[in-house]
């Protein structure tokens, strides 16, 4: 027979589940993190469900208008450029290149920066004062700037826009990263570990990331809209991605000419780059919003 529980079990939620618990609360946040989601699953099967190729030529059909135009085509529904290339193929495709690489770029640079910056958090004395100087002096140059100087370095073309992006953002996670494992190593949990025997290497695995997860993912977001601009930016002055990928950037800047006679050859890319940082700015927001309630609480 049965038994009837006597004590009540009281349920306590994870730190994650908290942090989500606050972060589903403001509805504009869940619509940025649903824009989101959708940009994601979007930038990996684009090139499966696009109804044309992105670099396929329709002579027949050059700079047609988008289909709710009186001279528009249903066949190609948000029109076609100079080139007869359907722009919605385009646009679906350019956001595997312009916000799928985005994310790549910053995971590569928080995973460096969150390396340099942890080993830099244990060192003293003259080490960590010429790196915290030497991060100061990065940072205090404007992140395009910066990539522009690398690739113009390197050479233009896509993978040394990637490259030159990486080591743009890898300061800011060793900055962050430093400081955040620092703020923690003078809590007194540290101190009970290292009480217990605890070396430096299994306090920072054990310990001092799982307390700072929630503000590298912070500074991702922030760090991904800058990502998703440099990427555009380079592309748009001919320095990232070359004709004909369908990359947002180079898409805008091969319609600029046209602006007065195919004026979607320009706001559509346009408006894919805005809707892209707006969502991640929204989902960086909303993460942002809940550190600081679960921070008061």
């Amino acid at each position: 027979m049965a038994r009837d529980k006597v004590y009540q079990e009281e349920d306590f939620p994870t730190p994650l589940m908290q942090l989500w618990h606050n972060f589903k609360q403001p509805p504009v946040v869940m619509i940025g993190f649903s824009c989101f989601i959708f940009l994601i699953i979007l930038a990996v099967v684009a090139n499966f469900i696009t109804p044309y190729s992105a670099v396929e030529n329709h002579l027949d059909y050059l700079l047609l208008p988008p289909a709710w135009s009186n001279e528009g085509n249903i066949s190609f529904l948000l029109g076609t450029d100079n080139l007869g290339r359907d722009m919605l193929s385009r646009l679906m495709q350019g956001a595997s290149l312009t916000f799928g690489l985005s994310i790549i770029v910053v995971a590569v640079s928080l995973v460096i920066g969150v390396i340099i910056g942890s080993l830099s958090a244990l060192t003293t004395g003259i080490k960590s004062s010429i790196l915290n100087h030497f991060l100061d002096v990065i940072l205090s140059i404007p992140s395009l700037l910066l990539a522009i100087i690398i690739v113009a370095i390197l050479g233009p073309g896509l993978e040394n826009t990637l490259w030159a992006i990486i080591m743009v953002l890898i300061p800011q996670f060793v900055h962050i990263t430093r400081n955040a494992v620092k703020e923690e190593f003078a809590k007194d949990y540290v101190l009970a570990s290292r009480l217990d025997g605890a070396n430096s290497f299994r306090i920072l695995r054990y310990s001092v990331f799982p307390n700072i997860i929630e503000k590298l993912i912070s500074q991702a977001t922030l760090a991904q809209s800058a990502a998703i601009l440099d990427i555009a930016a380079l592309g748009f002055l001919g320095l990232g991605a070359p004709l004909p990928m369908p990359e947002w950037g180079a898409m805008l800047a091969n319609g600029i000419d046209m602006f007065y006679i195919a004026p979607w050859t320009v706001y559509l890319p346009g408006l894919a780059i805005l809707f892209s940082v707006i969502a991640t700015n929204l989902v960086g927001e909303g993460m942002r919003h809940a550190l600081k309630v679960r921070k008061e609480s």
